[in-house]
């Protein structure tokens, strides 16, 4: 019936759906990737552990923060201390009278009592560089999506004129090949 199929290809508002359609794709598999690494525990097989002795501090209501909670690949919630000792008297300070968070931040626990000059024992996990490369994978994933999603405006509004402009030229081309004749009936 028709030879000359131009006019009915639909190239542009094909093109334009399928590549917001591959991009949308592509970035929840990127996602389900991303979160398959870090919440199965894959990469936990490759962690170290670091003990560390005679560090001095003190141990108060606001906190002292553990020198292995500065490093960059310790384990949050990984910190255990395995000794406390008051360097001026030299006497053994019960573990029960301090607690050390998540992030290394050792207080008073339930003693009243503060120690201006501590030594302390304690030991923390070490994130392997496999676990600490996907980690930063993860935010730099999620920064770089946010950063995406503030240009879709921008986009969708080319992608809107460039639709416009299409629509128009088909309309021009149909409306030149009406035109049969020179206007005589």
């Amino acid at each position: 019936m028709f030879k000359n199929k131009q006019a009915q290809t639909g190239g542009l508002i094909t093109g334009l759906i399928f590549g917001v359609a591959s991009l949308v794709i592509g970035v929840i598999i990127a996602f389900v990737i991303v979160s398959t690494l870090t919440g199965a525990g894959l990469l936990q097989a490759g962690r170290d552990s670091a003990s560390v002795t005679a560090e001095n501090g003190t141990i108060n209501l606001t906190g002292y923060t553990l020198e292995g909670a500065s490093a960059n690949l310790f384990v949050s919630g990984s910190f255990t201390l395995t000794g406390l000792a008051n360097r001026t008297s030299g006497l053994t300070i019960d573990l029960g009278n301090a607690t050390v968070s998540d992030a290394g931040v050792v207080t008073n626990g339930t003693s009243p009592l503060l120690w201006n000059n501590v030594t302390f024992n304690y030991t923390y996990s070490l994130k392997s560089v496999e676990e600490s490369s996907v980690d930063a994978l993860a935010g730099n994933f999620s920064a770089g999506v946010d950063n995406v999603s503030n240009k879709i405006p921008t986009v969708l509004l080319v992608a809107a004129i460039v639709l416009i402009l299409g629509v128009l030229a088909i309309l021009v081309g149909v409306w030149q090949k009406m035109r049969i004749g020179g206007g005589n009936i």
